[in-house]
């Protein structure tokens, strides 16, 4: 590759840092390294840059032009140093070695004062490594270092290093010199925490999940809807909700798209979803609630029997959780290093408990709970773990709640009314759906509506959508955070949020 795109606009002598200093006029290494101007779309070379990810044996003694950031550096004695770039989850290890005609000295004093972090561009002959580098993820080659140019030099400081943020959990056990990162230091500066390869497949796992979402719903006949997110009324009966001015008068931020989505099936779209965030104004700091999170919501217009809506929930999970552990198995291997987990055990038809059967298996258990009580996040833990040695599953559905603990557009269960046509999906104990059959008939659910103490009037847009004529439809809300934390056994949601929100985060 010629020198042009690195000889143009290198910049001068600069008081700041060692990295900006100029190549002295004896340096035969001149015009192989420095700090690139700032990056303003002055030029389009056009000359091809090569991924880390690309990088093999095939490609040995070839010479590639690298965009990267700087992760370590090592010097070895005054004549070597060693550096691992990264890409996004791909590392690789470098190497600069003074030499007659190309390497300088002051070519290698700038690249070691060049600050972990920073943005560099490097040209590099691709050579096989002495022995395989396994600190990195290429590791049966290396780059031999030729040119070396700071594009975005990083603060010398970092507010904790990646190696730090990186380390398992076990290593602090071990060793108590390490500096161990707790979770609030990581969100405050949440930007350097998110660029270790641990959050970056935590977040390649998030985007999977919606993508096996909607890859299952869109070969099963369902529209992807976009909802209103300010709205005139509270979408869960009025608690928790976030009021907020609008014009001349209050607004609140949707807790779930619940009504827009049944209007959707009366407008006979028949099966819809959406994935799109929620609000909670839950002052609640558990490991589990956020007050935003990602919904994954659908619902589904049914021949006979809400169950029909059930099947195809658990169809969707099981295809959901095949493909994580299928198409993305190696990002899993490398959360699992940091944050080591049981794999998740789940059926190839999810098992289904009666809640009654479930209260009493409580009961066999010690535990005291009534007959029409909801079950406390204690009791649903402690379910999870009875459910786990009696069936050897992490994944099951628990059907027909009590109707009391349910919202006002919950039908009723037509054999004993104190139960009603809902269900809840759990995972390692904990649950991460909320659905059921919804009330179609509009006279019934303004009074359902009466009997939860809220005036029919305050929703009355919403029950005029059913006056003419409603098919009979289910559906369920999803929390994404939640799923992919309890898949993952992260232990807090916050880790599957990229910045997440609670009743004391904001920022950033």
């Amino acid at each position: 590759m010629d020198d042009e795109p690195y000889q143009a606009g290198v910049k001068p002598a600069s008081k700041k840092s060692a990295a900006s200093a100029a190549p002295s006029a004896d340096d035969y290494s001149a015009g192989r390294y420095g700090e690139l101007p700032l990056n303003q779309s002055q030029e389009r070379s056009g000359v091809t840059r090569t991924r880390i990810a690309q990088l093999n044996i095939d490609l040995i003694n070839q010479t590639v032009l690298i965009n990267a950031r700087v992760q370590t550096s090592r010097p070895v004695g005054s004549k070597k140093l060693f550096v691992t770039f990264r890409q996004r989850q791909d590392t690789v290890q470098g190497v600069l070695a003074v030499d007659a005609d190309t390497v300088s000295k002051q070519m290698l004093k700038f690249a070691t004062s060049v600050t972990s972090e920073s943005i560099v561009l490097v040209e590099a002959v691709v050579v096989k490594a002495l022995q395989l580098v396994k600190s990195c993820t290429v590791q049966e080659v290396e780059l031999k270092l030729v040119k070396f140019h700071v594009t975005s030099l990083a603060e010398p400081r970092l507010p904790f290093t990646l190696e730090d943020a990186s380390r398992p959990e076990a290593h602090y056990e071990m060793d108590d010199q390490f500096s161990k990162v707790n979770l609030d230091t990581r969100l405050n500066n949440r930007v350097i925490d998110l660029r270790t390869i641990t959050n970056q497949a935590i977040f390649r796992i998030q985007g999977a999940v919606t993508l096996l979402f909607r890859e299952f719903l869109d070969s099963h006949g369902f529209v992807e809807i976009h909802t209103p997110k300010i709205i005139s009324t509270a979408s869960e009966g009025g608690a928790n909700v976030f009021k907020v001015s609008y014009f001349k008068t209050n607004a609140y931020l949707a807790q779930s798209p619940q009504f827009y989505k049944q209007m959707a099936i009366c407008a006979d779209f028949e099966r819809v979803y959406e994935i799109a965030p929620v609000f909670r104004a839950e002052d609640s700091f558990t490991h589990r609630h956020m007050t935003e999170f990602i919904g994954l919501d659908l619902e589904m217009a049914f021949e006979e029997h809400y169950h029909e809506v059930m099947d195809v929930m658990d169809e969707m999970f099981v295809y959901i959780f095949t493909g994580l552990q299928t198409r993305y198995a190696s990002d899993l291997e490398v959360i699992k290093r940091q944050y080591p987990f049981e794999d998740f055990k789940f059926l190839p038809k999810t098992l289904r408990l009666h809640f009654k059967d479930a209260v009493q298996m409580l009961r066999d258990a010690g535990k005291e709970i009534g007959d029409y009580e909801d079950l406390s996040t204690e009791l649903e833990r402690f379910l999870g773990k009875l459910v786990k040695e009696k069936y050897d599953t992490d994944f099951f559905m628990l059907d027909k709640f009590p109707l009391e603990v349910r919202p006002a557009y919950t039908m009723p269960d037509p054999e004993n009314p104190l139960y009603s046509n809902s269900y809840d999906f759990f995972m390692r104990g904990q649950e991460i759906l909320s659905g059921a059959q919804r009330v179609h008939d509009p006279a019934l659910l303004a009074q359902r509506f009466k009997d939860k103490g809220v005036d029919p009037k305050t929703v009355e847009p919403y029950i005029n959508s059913f006056r003419y004529g409603a098919p009979p439809h289910a559906g369920g809300g999803i929390g994404l955070e939640r799923v992919i934390f309890l898949f993952l056994d992260l232990g807090n949601i916050r880790r599957t949020s990229m910045f997440p929100r609670d009743p004391k985060r904001l920022d950033p």
